[in-house]
C-alpha cells in the first residue's frame, strides 16, 4: 500500500478514518452507522487499486465513466462479491452495456435512459433518479418539479428496481441546506414507491452533512483512494 499526501497514511488507514468519520456523523444523527452504505469512488486509479480495496473488506465500489467501468470490472470479474455503481451521467447507447456489469446505476435522469436499461430477461439493476439540486439545468439530474414522472416511468419499467433519489451538493452554496431538499424529495418518492427509500448523496467533502439528512449511499473517492492519477 502506497502512502500519499491527501490525508495521510496508505489505502487502509485512509479508508479507516473515513468509516469512523461516517460512523461518528451516523451516531450525531441518532442513526445506525450500519445504515450507511460507502461506495469509494475509483475514478482515473487502476484495477489494482480495486483489488487492494477487496483485501481491506470493501465491496461497493464506483466509477463514473462507462468506459473506464467496463474495463475495470472486467479486470476484477475474478473478485468475490464486488458490486459496481455507475454514478455518473449515462448514455442512453451506452445503457445497455452498463447493465451488464452494474449492479446499481445512481444516475437516472432522463427517459431515455430509464427505456435503454429495461430488460425482461429476468435480471434485475437497482435504480436512484438524480436529482438537480441548483437552478442549472446543465447540471447533471431531473428537476425537482419532474421527479414524478420519471418516478413513474421507472416503475413501469422490467428489470429496474426503483431504490430512491441521489444528487449531487451544489458547488457554490453550503450542502446542508441542499441534502434536506433532497430528503424532501426522498418523501414525496416514498409516498408513491413506499420501498424507494434510499438516498444517495455525500462525497469526500460533505458526507457528514448528507448523513444529518438521511443519506443512506455514501460516494466518496478521495478522502479513501488518495489523489487521482491524470486521467490520460
Amino acid at each position: 500500500m502506497t502512502g500519499d499526501p491527501l490525508g495521510g497514511g496508505d489505502t487502509g488507514e485512509r479508508l479507516a478514518r473515513v468509516a469512523s468519520g461516517v460512523s461518528d456523523a451516523a451516531r450525531a444523527a441518532g442513526r445506525d452507522p450500519a445504515s450507511v452504505m460507502t461506495i469509494v469512488v475509483t475514478k482515473f486509479h487502476p484495477a489494482s487499486l480495486v483489488r487492494e480495496l477487496h483485501a481491506l473488506g470493501v465491496r461497493d465500489v464506483g466509477e463514473n465513466r462507462h468506459q473506464e467501468a467496463q474495463a475495470k470490472s472486467a479486470e476484477t470479474a475474478d473478485l468475490e462479491g464486488l458490486r459496481w455503481h455507475f454514478v455518473g451521467q449515462l448514455q442512453s447507447k451506452k445503457a445497455r452495456q452498463a447493465r451488464r456489469y452494474a449492479a446499481a446505476v445512481h444516475s437516472l435522469d432522463r427517459a431515455s435512459v430509464v427505456d435503454a436499461l429495461g430488460s425482461d430477461d429476468g435480471t434485475w439493476v437497482d435504480g436512484f433518479v438524480q436529482v438537480n439540486l441548483t437552478d442549472d439545468p446543465g447540471r447533471g439530474g431531473v428537476a425537482a418539479a419532474e421527479v414524478d414522472a420519471l418516478v413513474e416511468r421507472v416503475l413501469a419499467t422490467p428489470g429496474l428496481r426503483l431504490r430512491g433519489v441521489m444528487a449531487v451538493a451544489p458547488l457554490d452554496a453550503p450542502a446542508r441546506p441542499a441534502f434536506e431538499r433532497l430528503r424532501l424529495v426522498s418523501e414525496r418518492v416514498r409516498a408513491v414507491a413506499p420501498d424507494a427509500d434510499q438516498i444517495s448523496a455525500g462525497m469526500s467533502q460533505d458526507f457528514a452533512d448528507a448523513i444529518a439528512e438521511g443519506a443512506t449511499h455514501l460516494r466518496i473517492g478521495t478522502a479513501i483512494t488518495g489523489s487521482r492519477p491524470d486521467a490520460g
